[in-house]
């Protein structure tokens, strides 16, 4: 039962972020969590890099609010076992810059006794650095 538990609270960590209540997002959220955004992606891409505790990933949904325009935001398939939620997912966006990137995404989470502890995202990356190009970090 821990699985339905777990995916049922990172959807709606995804539902919150969906209507912009960013502080529903982060009720999710343990008070030591380590959240690890767009892994591989160049120092340009700001939202980029590990972010420690909730005060820290809320400043990671405000660079992200002022460095990206989602046209679409789609999580598609959950996977659970054990403490892990897999998230299969879309996004086509445009930064701060206009220049428009897409990509399937995986976003991998950590549940530990009803809180999110883990947040890791791999997305193509190639992509979102050509996008950021020449933005400052």
């Amino acid at each position: 039962m821990r699985e339905a538990e777990n995916t049922s609270l990172v959807k709606a960590a995804y539902a919150a972020f969906g209507r912009g209540h960013i502080q529903g997002v982060l009720d999710t959220l343990h008070s030591d969590v380590v959240w690890s955004a767009v892994i591989g992606a160049s120092p340009a891409v700001p939202m980029a890099g590990e972010r420690r505790g909730q005060a820290a990933v809320g400043e990671f949904f405000k660079t992200l609010a002022t460095s990206i325009t989602f046209e679409v935001f789609d999580p598609r398939e959950f996977v659970a076992q054990g403490d892990k939620v897999v998230v299969l997912g879309y996004y086509k966006a445009r930064t701060m810059t206009g220049r428009p990137f897409a990509s399937d995404w995986v976003m991998i989470f950590t549940v530990v006794n009803g809180k999110i502890t883990r947040f890791q995202e791999f997305t193509d990356v190639a992509a979102l650095n050509v996008a950021f190009e020449g933005v400052a970090a």
